[in-house]
C-alpha cells in the first residue's frame, strides 16, 4: 500500500476519534452543567429487556411474564430502573398487561401499592405467584394479589400481622450523663422517644394504629382467600410463620409445587400451552452510566457486610416479625 494511502486512512481515524471524543465530552458537559444548575430533566421509564429462561414447545409468539421480587418490601429503597423497588414492580406490571403477546405473568415473592398493581394486573390476565424460599407477612400481603398461589413445601410465610418496635436508652442516658432536649408543637410529636418512658396515651394510640393496620391486612386474606376474618385472627393470623405444606393445609396457598410447575399452570391459566418463559430484567440506560461521571459527587463508601447494615427503621409499621429487626 502506497505510502499516501496509508497517511490518508490514518487520517480518516484520527478524524473519526476526534468527533467521538468531542460528542462524549459535549454530553459530559451538558451533564456537569445540569447537576450544577439543578436542572433535571423528567426521565421516561425504559421498558425492561426480556431475558429467555426457557423455550416454548412449539413456535409461538405467546410469553409467560416472571416479574422477581427479592428482599425487603420498602419504598425507600432503590429500584434497579426508577427511584425504587415498588416503582420498578408497578413499571414491569404495567408492561406485562400492554403486552398483548404476555398470556399470563408470574410473580415470585410497600405492601399495600405492589398489591394493588398485582389485583389490577389481575384483572386483564392470570397472576401466578410462586413463593421461593421466604414470602412472610408483606411477602404474603402482596402474593394475596394473585390469582393462583403456589409455595414449595419448606417455604417459609404465613406471619401475619403489623409490628413497631424502638429502643429506650433512658437508663444508658442516666449513667453517661445525657440528656434529651425536646421542642415539640404537640403532645405526641416525640412519640417514641427512647430517651423517656412512653406514656399511657402514647402506648394507646401506637396499639390502635397497629391494630386499625392489622385490620387491612386480615381483612384482605380472608377476601381473597375466602377464609371468616374471626376464624383467622383466632388461629393462624396472630404472627406465626407456616412451612408452604401449612399453608397448604390451612388455605393460605392453593397448590404445592417448583418453579417449573407455576410456569405450567402460568400456562394453563393463560391458555397458552406452547408460550415461552422470559424473564423481566433492567435495560442498558445511558442516562445512568453518563450520571456516573456527570451527575454524581465523588465519596468514599466503606463497604460492610450485608447482615451488619440496618435496613429497618425504628418506629416504623412493618409487615415483619421482630427477629427480622436489627
Amino acid at each position: 500500500m502506497p505510502a499516501n494511502r496509508k497517511l490518508g486512512c490514518l487520517s480518516i481515524f484520527l478524524f473519526v476519534a476526534l468527533c467521538a471524543s468531542l460528542f462524549v465530552n459535549f454530553v459530559l458537559m451538558i451533564a456537569a452543567f445540569q447537576r450544577l444548575g439543578g436542572i433535571r430533566e423528567a426521565e421516561p421509564i425504559p421498558r425492561f429487556r426480556e431475558i429467555l429462561l426457557q423455550r416454548g414447545t412449539r413456535p409461538s409468539l405467546d410469553k409467560i411474564a416472571v416479574i422477581t421480587m427479592r428482599g425487603l418490601i420498602s419504598s425507600s429503597l432503590p429500584g434497579s430502573v426508577t427511584d425504587s423497588m415498588v416503582d420498578d414492580m408497578r413499571a414491569a406490571l404495567q408492561q406485562a398487561r400492554d403486552d398483548s403477546r404476555v398470556k399470563a405473568i408470574g410473580e415470585v415473592t410497600a405492601s399495600d401499592a405492589i398489591y394493588s398493581a398485582l389485583v389490577k394486573t389481575r384483572a386483564r390476565k392470570p397472576v401466578v405467584v410462586y413463593m421461593d424460599s421466604l414470602a412472610a407477612s408483606g411477602g404474603y400481603y402482596v402474593s394475596c394479589g394473585g390469582k393462583f398461589l403456589m409455595a414449595n413445601e419448606t417455604t417459609i410465610t404465613g406471619s401475619i400481622g403489623v409490628i413497631i418496635q424502638t429502643l429506650n436508652y433512658e437508663q444508658l442516658f442516666n449513667k453517661v450523663g445525657l440528656a434529651s432536649v425536646v421542642f415539640k408543637s404537640g403532645e405526641f410529636k416525640d412519640m417514641l422517644n427512647g430517651a423517656r418512658p412512653i406514656t399511657p396515651k402514647e402506648r394507646e394510640l401506637v396499639q390502635n394504629f397497629i391494630m386499625k393496620t392489622y385490620d387491612k391486612f386480615l381483612g384482605i386474606v380472608a377476601k381473597e382467600r375466602k377464609l371468616p376474618a374471626d376464624l383467622l385472627r383466632n388461629t393462624i393470623a396472630d404472627g406465626r410463620i407456616l412451612s408452604g405444606k401449612e399453608a397448604f393445609e390451612n388455605r393460605l396457598i392453593d397448590g404445592l409445587g417448583e418453579l417449573d410447575d407455576a410456569f405450567g399452570k402460568a400456562k394453563e391459566l393463560g391458555n397458552a400451552p406452547d408460550a415461552k418463559v422470559v424473564k423481566y430484567g433492567p435495560p442498558f440506560s445511558l442516562a445512568r452510566f453518563l450520571r456516573i461521571f456527570g451527575g454524581l459527587d465523588s465519596k468514599i463508601e466503606l463497604q460492610l457486610p450485608k447482615q451488619l447494615v440496618p435496613q429497618l427503621e425504628s418506629g416504623r409499621a412493618y409487615f415483619l416479625p421482630s427477629y427480622y429487626a436489627p
